[in-house]
Order: C-alpha cells, then structure tokens, then sequence
C-alpha cells in the first residue's frame, strides 16, 4: 500500500485530497472504491490487497474524511465537488477507464459519473444504494452523523463503532479494531475523535429530510453495474432493487446475509463476489 495526495480546485480555492493505492498500474484495469458518507479509505484495505493481485486500485478519503483536508468553509460539502474532485483524480491517474466501487455515498458519487456523456467508468458496482432513498432510512443515518463524541481510550471507541455500525454484519474483533483505529485520531488533548468533519452532517441540518430520487441518474448509465445489497438494508429496499432491475434488465443483483447498511466487504465471500464481476 502506498499513500498520495492530490489538490482539488472548488469555489474557496483548493484542498488536498489523500488516496491511497495498491498494486502495480496495469492497463484497463484500474479500480477506484469509494467509501460510505462518514468513512474513510482504510475501509478497503482487505479488498484492496486481495485485488491488487490483478488491478491497481486506488482508495481515496474524500473531502472532509479521513487524511484529507476539512474544508474551511462547511457549504462546500457536497456532491458537485465530490465529483469535481474524483474527475481530477481519474485524471491524474492518467487512464482512460475505470471499474467504479462506492458503498453508500461512494456508490452515488459512482452513479453520477457513470450517468455523464463519455465516462470513463466502464464497470459499476453499488453496495447498498440505490435509484431512491427513503426520508426514513436518511432520518435514522442523521442521528449519529455530525455527532462529535471523544473518547479516552481505544477500546470506548471501539464501543462506540461497534454499536453505530452493527448493520455491516459480522466482523471479527481484528476487523472492528481495524475499523476503528483508522477511524479515529489523537486531538490536542490526548482523546480520540472520529476521523471526519463533523460539518459533513451539515446537509441533514440545513433542509427538511425528504425522499431522494436519484432514477435521472440510473437512467443514463450504459455500463455493467452490480448491485450489493444487505439482507437487512433499510437503505435499499427490494421494492427499489426490483425497479432498478426492471428498467435494466442486465442489472447483476447480490444479496449478503446478516447485514444491514451496508455489506462490509472485508470477507473472502464478499471480495470474491467483487472479483468475479470485474472479470467478466
């Protein structure tokens, strides 16, 4: 695993983005993933070394999260920069496609862009989003979004994630010290805070929470996409699933067991499912 970072240009100048990447470069096969709304790029570690095998797959921390910048000014959050800000990664990648990752608002950033005329991702894969989001499941996710606890020790952060994130279904205990040492950091005071700006959960605090309709976008996307759905997931419901793959009818659908929102991806079962699609 190696550690880069680039600098995006948005409306209050520019802000440095980290990434980190695995395996060698190899000509179209370039894998970018993308994590959920208050995680980070370690999230991707197993999957990235089991991948990294065949592909260079790079993970980066989005704005706000993680080893990336917070921005000083909290409106700027958001996805027009999120997706400003992976086009000038793509670019600095300097390839001329991608197989798209994203979990949660990593899989709708990857929707976006797979939606634009001549994008460069040439395959898809969602874990656990979809073409509409509930007002209630984003009403439950708005109740520890932008919570700034401290911790004193490890081990109360590892309760803590234990408890918020129980919807990624089984982990073991390495996973879930995995999870929550790269999900913290040190502040000045000797506790731990949870690696992201808290301002991130400014969008739930500004509007009403509605329903979201994001079927423009599903509309528009011609490539092989995946679709990871949680058993459990009230994020995704089947009703959703079910008129994703009725208006696509090539729609690859995969349901995992004891989870939630969203699938973990850190076990075999889960990579393998991953790596079967990219290779097809």
């Amino acid at each position: 695993m190696d550690k880069h970072h680039f600098f995006g240009l948005w409306l209050n100048g520019f802000h440095r983005i980290n990434y980190l990447s695995w395996g060698k470069p190899v000509k179209d096969k370039t894998v970018i993933a993308v994590h959920g709304l208050t995680r980070n790029a370690h999230d991707f570690d197993f999957l990235a070394h089991y991948l990294s095998k065949a592909f260079h797959v790079v993970c980066p921390d989005i704005v706000g999260r993680g080893d990336s910048e917070w921005l000083p000014n909290k409106t700027d959050y958001g996805y027009p920069l999120y997706l400003s800000d992976m086009a000038t990664l793509i670019a600095k990648l300097n390839v001329e496609s991608v197989n798209w990752i994203g979990t949660s608002m990593g899989g709708i950033i990857g929707m976006m862009l797979a939606a634009q005329r001549n994008t460069p991702i040439k395959k898809l894969i969602i874990n656990d989003v979809g073409s509409h989001i509930s007002a209630q499941s984003l009403l439950r996710l708005s109740k520890y979004v932008g919570v700034d606890p401290e911790f004193n020790h490890l081990h109360e952060a590892e309760a803590y994630f234990r408890k918020t994130y129980n919807s990624f279904g089984p982990l073991t205990d390495e996973q879930w010290r995995h999870m929550t040492v790269n999900g913290v950091f040190k502040n000045k005071q000797g506790n731990y805070q949870l690696k992201y700006d808290p301002a991130i959960a400014n969008v739930f605090n500004t509007k009403p929470i509605i329903d979201v309709d994001l079927s423009y976008f599903w509309l528009k996307i011609n490539c092989p996409v995946l679709l990871i759905r949680g058993e459990e997931s009230d994020l995704l419901p089947r009703s959703t699933v079910n008129w994703m793959k009725m208006t696509k009818p090539s729609l690859q659908v995969v349901e995992f067991a004891q989870c939630g929102h969203a699938p973990h991806l850190m076990s075999l079962e889960h990579v393998k499912v991953i790596e079967n699609f990219l290779n097809e």
